[in-house]
């Protein structure tokens, strides 16, 4: 028989979707229950995707449902005090980031989990989209050689309506550290510290480009330096099209995607100098060429840049279910949350 956890889920906003549709189908789960302050959207969602029960008061359902993982899926700023009432229930917790607004509380939530025996799993989820496995694979083969330049770049234009540009209603997002730009920060830093883990000096330019008291920061320039490697941050809301270029050199080769419009682009030796150069443009102009049309397909069937997502949560249960370390780890987590506060430092500061 397939061993199946007892999950349940706090928040149904948009990212729920993408939560709720793996839970309802994995093997590995039981959705027990589903909470959210509005008790039509909880019970929407409890009847599309097949929860047991819905919920209106988290503490309840913790108390009458008695999860093995909660999903906590609400405003950032709301993410502390669940996180720390589910470990103290004895409930495994998946987080959506940021796990928490600042470092110290991330690491007292890090701490409550470990003495608790529990994991607090922050999403980190582009880190397991295909393209990006993808690349990490030639770094661990050797085939582009020792990282020395990482670039991670997300363009959207944030200050274009949407939920961030409402000054009636203004999102809770604007109040976190670094404002919306804040929303962004750890799956920039997430995929950054996949290919270099440790930085000695970290400096960023933080800038409100269009002005106004709605928006703390609209723009983020950093570099970061680990011994000979070096990394550059970047989010703009003032360059179209949107994009999340993610661009890994090393001293052999370099790969490139957008994990928004996936393609991989790939420029290693792969026949001697001569050649190399040709071979690497075909190779690269068919890989493009065949993206176009997985796209295309992609945006027909409503696929999103999420695809990682689902990889993660498979790998998380399975690791669950069978006692071993989550795919993101403590040490994974600590790594992206100390760089996402190095990049905050005002000592750092262009």
């Amino acid at each position: 028989m397939t061993t199946k956890l007892k999950s349940a889920v706090i928040g149904t906003g948009a990212i729920s979707k993408e939560h709720l549709s793996f839970l309802s189908k994995s093997e590995h789960v039981h959705l027990a229950a589903v909470c959210d302050l509005s008790k039509a959207s909880a019970k929407y969602a409890a009847q599309r995707f097949g929860a047991e029960s819905s919920y209106t008061d988290y503490r309840r359902m913790l108390f009458e449902t008695t999860p093995d993982v909660v999903h906590i899926l609400t405003p950032p700023h709301t993410h502390k005090q669940i996180a720390k009432d589910c470990l103290e229930a004895g409930v495994n917790v998946f987080c959506e980031k940021p796990i928490a607004p600042t470092y110290d509380e991330f690491q007292e939530l890090v701490n409550l989990a470990k003495s608790q025996n529990l994991w607090l799993i922050e999403n980190q989820n582009y880190c397991f989209n295909e393209k990006i496995l993808v690349i990490k694979k030639l770094v661990d083969d050797g085939i582009l050689g020792k990282v020395q330049e990482v670039e991670v770049r997300i363009a959207l234009p944030v200050r274009n309506g949407g939920v961030f540009a409402d000054e009636n209603l203004p999102n809770p997002i604007h109040q976190l550290p670094a404002g919306v730009v804040h929303d962004f920060i750890t799956h920039l830093c997430s995929l950054v510290v996949r290919f270099i883990p440790d930085f000695q000096q970290v400096n960023a330019a933080w800038n409100n480009h269009g002005g106004g008291e709605l928006f703390k920061y609209d723009d983020l320039d950093a570099i970061a330096i680990g011994n000979s490697a070096h990394a550059r941050i970047r989010f703009t809301s003032h360059a179209l099209p949107s994009s999340f270029s993610v661009i890994v050199r090393g001293s052999a080769g370099y790969a490139e995607t957008d994990l928004f419009q996936p393609y991989l682009r790939c420029v290693i030796p792969r026949a001697g100098e001569l050649l190399s150069p040709l071979i690497n443009h075909f190779v690269n102009g068919y890989d493009l060429i065949s993206s176009t049309f997985i796209n295309f397909r992609n945006k027909v069937m409503q696929k999103t840049p999420y695809e990682g997502l689902h990889r993660l949560l498979d790998s998380t249960y399975t690791a669950l279910i069978d006692g071993k370390t989550p795919p993101i780890s403590f040490e994974d987590m600590e790594r992206t949350n100390r760089l996402v506060n190095q990049l905050l430092l005002e000592t750092g500061r262009f």
